[in-house]
């Protein structure tokens, strides 16, 4: 590594270029830039040594920072002396290098812009524009992202007054070469002018700033991929704290907060290491990426994991390790942030808020006792003395009851107390009845039980209420399916529940809405809600962890034997009605059967369906959808069934006969004898799968045309979320395959297949598919060219191509390991054996598992495709080629090495193809 070099022997080392080349400049320039570019690149390798060496992102910065004032003093200095020397310069040739933003704070990232400001006095001349133009032109060919501008300091107060970014940007300046002069008059003008008397302007606007930034970024700090920069929690919202900080206490420096009393010494000492850890972070993804990446992403957070040191632990990675380090900083900053707010709000700079816009202020007096600790002092909840959280800790609890109550918010100096007093909360606190039930009331009566337990976990008191609940905090799920932390989580599926009860997520929960107002258990689910991951992280199944925890904590709360029981059974078995319902055949009657014998009560199944309802709509946007909604709908009408008749239940051969008696009734747009033929066509598994809707549907496609030339059907079905099609051909052994790549090669995502087959040998195969656009012509056009290449395959004429990687998803699911894993069995259905092939999602993965089981010689009758983010779980109802249910030993050894094989050697070719290209 080169050695950082000063400005004294870069000037002298590009005089001597100038003059080798006679001092003529088009001779010299690409000589010097040639030595500019060599002095950034020193500097970079300067800051990245640091970095390394003494793991520090703040050292780093500033190395890179002092490096790019050398090439840029080294560079403003030759020009002046060199290429435009003024012998007796004029009150107006004078010029100011200034740089502004992150810059100005004497701080750099890798990749960052390079922000300044040419400063003159008046008006430019002919010599300033030459000046600016030299040195902006240098900076571009050096390949630098620089955001400039050459202004006076009349134009710079101007603009300043009513731009706020100019604002943000004159308020960390920084003399770097020149006239130093200026940047003084510069500073000394600025505060007087602009800063004086403009504090709460400043503080509103840079608040509402920031409020949008959270908007734009998803409001939580708490995401999995986090933007270090600006994201909430991120350098940004430290900046911001700064800015507002630095504007309203008119000082230079974060350490002179200390002395104005805003922060304590051991605040500032967090606020420090906030900063450092966030630097470090934003200037290895800047090395790592080779430019100005600012999102977190999962390809990077494992190598970054590494960079910093850590190691894995028993139930969490190495990576998993670091990014919940990373938002127990985001946590802090927000602590900070709060903080500050208590200062400002104390010198009635800001105004007090609401607990929800959803609710209400109160109004009244100005200062209202609520307890003898408490009262509402400007609509907020102060502390009638300093003391009361450590002369009695259930007021640490009590006060987020007062907020619901009366619908405000603890003030942020009761906050701030409530953070200092956490050691308070001892076993005996936990034990405290009176402490249980105002916590159990907070989780299952509160108008708004989200906020209120974001903000229980904001300040810690969650954590150190519930001691398990505080182990998950801050720990995120390494894939791609969770897009939040777990605590995080836990506390959205609470919110989306209470959304369930009161009315407000009817339009996409539809059954759990109805269901909810029948069931005689809430206190139990709300309980179970908060508790379902609760134990992740550890090496054993968190749901047998989180049932063995919520039997040791639901007693405590006060919940009766009865009910922590059933808490215990929601929590181990929360998972069950989503695995069911996304990835076995719920056609087969084996499916339900053992369903309902796992549930056994039709309270349960109600409780259970409506906490898989709010589980996965939790997980992030866009996860819950109406095909979700319909597999969760169908699995519990099933059941249901099944729960309230178990020994009234019609034989299946009457099940049949009242399905073609509807068809028959209802197909009136058919001939009797197309009916009749299409009711001796179809097999009794048919009849006893499919709606009569969707019978009749398909009478109508058998009837529109030849099957000799296949006939294919189009739907969008809107409240599944899917677009359907239907294939009807001549059976052909390779026909699944086929299908399979065609709908690969189109970048046909299949969520599920039902396979059928004709007395006279026609395939009705019926297939799932993830929209990707909204407009049908689009989807119907993708249909029928899906078709026609399945024509062309079956008919020889062309070969199916070959699918197109989705190159971002791709690379995400770089940073993924999950083993292929196969699972043959035999108890999943009475007629059929189950195939569950379960890895790393890929692009034509569905296409090559179709080709193998082609290849093995087994029978097809339906398919279902879940994807839980990177991962995937297909599962195949097959027999073996004797029509059976496989239970050859040999066979299903094969079974599973030729399917682990097709998986993987296709992933490493596409790989291998990937790295050569």
């Amino acid at each position: 590594m080169s050695a950082a070099i000063d400005t004294a022997t870069l000037l002298g080392e590009l005089e001597e270029i100038f003059a080798d080349n006679s001092s003529n400049w088009g001779k010299a320039r690409p000589e010097v830039l040639s030595r500019l570019k060599r002095a950034r690149t020193d500097a970079l390798a300067v800051c990245s040594h640091s970095l390394d060496e003494t793991k520090s992102g703040i050292v780093a910065a500033k190395a890179l920072a002092d490096g790019q004032d050398t090439i840029i003093r080294a560079l403003f200095r030759f020009a002046a002396e060199h290429l435009y020397p003024t012998a007796n310069p004029s009150v107006a040739e004078r010029l100011a290098v200034v740089a502004t933003g992150g810059y100005g704070r004497g701080l750099l990232a890798p990749g960052s812009d390079i922000d300044l400001l040419f400063l003159y006095p008046y008006r430019p001349t002919p010599w300033t524009e030459s000046m600016v133009e030299t040195v902006l032109y240098m900076m571009w060919d050096l390949g630098l992202k620089v955001g400039h501008a050459a202004r006076s300091i009349d134009e710079c107060i101007k603009l300043a007054r009513t731009d706020m970014t100019i604002r943000t940007a004159l308020l960390e300046c920084r003399h770097i070469d020149g006239d130093e002069e200026l940047t003084e008059s510069l500073a000394q003008r600025f505060d007087q002018a602009v800063v004086r008397g403009t504090g709460k302007k400043f503080i509103a606007a840079k608040l509402a700033e920031r409020d949008e930034r959270h908007r734009r970024q998803g409001r939580t700090r708490y995401l999995v991929e986090p933007n270090v920069k600006e994201g909430k929690g991120g350098l940004r919202d430290l900046n911001t704290l700064f800015w507002i900080a630095k504007y309203f206490y008119r000082v230079r420096t974060e350490a002179e907060l200390v002395d104005k009393g805003v922060f304590s010494a051991d605040e500032y000492r967090l606020f420090e290491r906030c900063d450092e850890f966030l630097w470090s972070v934003r200037c290895h993804l800047h090395f790592l990426t080779g430019r100005a990446e600012e999102r977190l992403t999962f390809e990077l957070q494992r190598e970054i994991a590494q960079r910093l040191g850590y190691a894995k632990r028993p139930g969490l990675s190495d990576v998993e390790r670091f990014m919940k380090h990373y938002f127990l900083v985001a946590k802090d900053v927000g602590d900070l942030t709060l903080i500050l707010c208590a200062a400002l709000e104390a010198q009635h700079v800001m105004q007090a808020e609401g607990l929800s816009r959803m609710m209400r202020s109160i109004t009244g007096q100005s200062r209202k006792t609520l307890t003898p600790d408490f009262h509402s002092e400007l609509n907020r909840i102060a502390l009638t003395k300093k003391s009361a959280f450590r002369d009695d800790p259930v007021n640490m609890l009590r006060v987020f009851d007062l907020a619901d109550q009366y619908d405000i918010r603890p003030h942020p100096d009761t906050l701030h107390e409530l953070r200092r007093s956490l050691r308070a909360i001892d076993p005996t606190v936990r034990a405290d009845p009176e402490a249980n039930r105002i916590f159990l009331h907070i989780l299952t009566e509160s108008r708004d039980p989200e906020t209120l337990l974001r903000m229980m976990n904001e300040t810690g008191v969650l954590g150190a209420f519930v001691p398990d609940f505080g182990k998950v905090v801050a720990m995120m799920q390494f894939n791609m399916y969770h897009s939040y932390t777990v605590d995080e989580h836990l506390i959205r599926t609470v919110g989306i529940l209470a959304d369930i009860e009161h009315g407000r997520a009817e339009a996409d929960h539809p059954l759990a809405s109805n269901l909810i107002k029948t069931v005689h258990n809430r206190r139990a689910l709300y309980v179970a809600v908060f508790l379902h991951d609760i134990a992740k992280g550890r090496p054993k199944d968190h749901s047998v962890e989180g049932a063995r925890i919520a039997r040791r904590l639901c007693p405590r709360l006060g919940l009766t034997a009865a009910e922590t029981e059933l808490v215990a059974w929601l929590v181990e078995e929360h998972l069950t009605m989503s695995i069911v319902a996304q990835s076995r055949d719920l056609s087969d009657p084996k499916t339900i059967d053992d369903f309902a014998n796992k549930v056994q009560s039709f309270e349960r199944l109600k409780l259970l369906e409506i906490l898989t309802e709010a589980d996965i709509a939790a997980v992030g946007p866009n996860v819950w959808n109406g095909w979700k909604s319909q597999l969760l709908a169908t699995l519990f009408d099933e059941t249901e069934a099944i729960i309230a008749s178990r020994h009234t239940r019609r034989p299946r051969s009457a099940q049949v006969e009242a399905a073609k008696s509807a068809f028959m009734a209802q197909a009136t747009m058919l001939t009797p004898a197309q009916r009749e033929a299409i009711i001796e066509q179809h097999s009794r598994a048919y009849w006893i799968r499919t709606p009569v809707e969707d019978t009749i549907y398909h009478g109508q496609l058998m009837a529109s045309g030849d099957p000799q030339d296949i006939i294919v059907g189009f739907r969008m079905l809107a409240d599944r979320a899917v677009t359907e099609m239907t294939l009807i051909a001549p059976d052909a052994p390779r026909l699944l395959a086929v299908v399979a790549g065609a709908c690969a090669s189109a970048q046909a995502n299949v969520v599920s297949a039902d396979v059928f087959t004709t007395t006279d040998d026609l395939a009705l195969d019926i297939f799932a598919l993830t929209p990707l656009s909204d407009d049908p012509r689009d989807e119907e056009e993708r249909v029928h060219r899906i078709a026609q290449t399945v024509r062309d395959a079956l008919a020889d004429r062309a070969p199916v191509p070959k699918p197109v990687d989705a190159r971002p998803r791709a690379i995400k699911q770089k940073a993924f390991h999950h083993p292929t894993d196969v699972l043959v069995a035999n108890d999943w259905s009475d007629g059929y054996t189950a195939i569950e092939v379960s890895g790393l999602d890929r692009p034509g993965l569905f296409r090559d598992l179709a080709e193998a089981i082609l290849q093995l010689d087994l029978n097809v009758r339906s398919a279902q495709i879940a994807t839980f983010g990177e991962r995937v779980v297909d599962v195949f109802y097959v027999t073996g080629p004797d029509g059976t249910q496989i239970l050859d030993a040999a066979l299903e050894a094969k079974i599973i090495e030729r399917l682990v094989d097709a998986y993987d050697r296709s992933a490493e070719a596409r790989s291998a193809s990937r790295t050569a290209a």
